[in-house]
């Protein structure tokens, strides 16, 4: 099968385990660091928030017909990436070392998931 070969999404269960997993693994690598677990506890909220609005631009009926759904869905996904930005660099203002943190969590999770949603989508068999 081609890279260009359309195949179907992949599913969201696996990856949200898998960015869940990271963010769970970093708690004990903060309290052995002696970090400020407020950092780590930023970056699982960002990391939450982000997948929950995620999960519910999923929701939304797209396609064609529905023309309206689909630019909701893009700038929703725009969004997501954009408030998450906003508030660690309005963190970073008063405390760098926090936003920094938070933002090695987020990061870390979100790699870490989007890392499986690939490949499931390229190791997948077309529908």
């Amino acid at each position: 099968m081609g890279l260009m070969t359309p195949r179907p999404a992949p599913g969201r269960t696996l990856p949200l385990v898998t960015g869940g997993t990271v963010i769970l693994l970093a708690l004990p690598v903060f309290l052995i660091a002696g970090w400020r677990v407020s950092g780590w506890g930023l970056g699982a909220v960002l990391w939450a928030g982000s997948e929950g609005l995620g999960y519910l631009l999923t929701r939304l009926r797209l396609g064609a017909g529905n023309l309206a759904a689909s630019g909701v869905v893009a700038f929703g996904m725009m969004f997501r990436a954009i408030a998450v930005m906003v508030v660690v660099v309005a963190v970073a203002i008063s405390d760098a070392r926090l936003a920094v943190a938070a933002a090695l969590v987020y990061a870390l999770a979100y790699t870490f998931q989007l890392g499986i949603s690939i490949v499931e989508y390229f190791g997948s068999a077309s529908g």
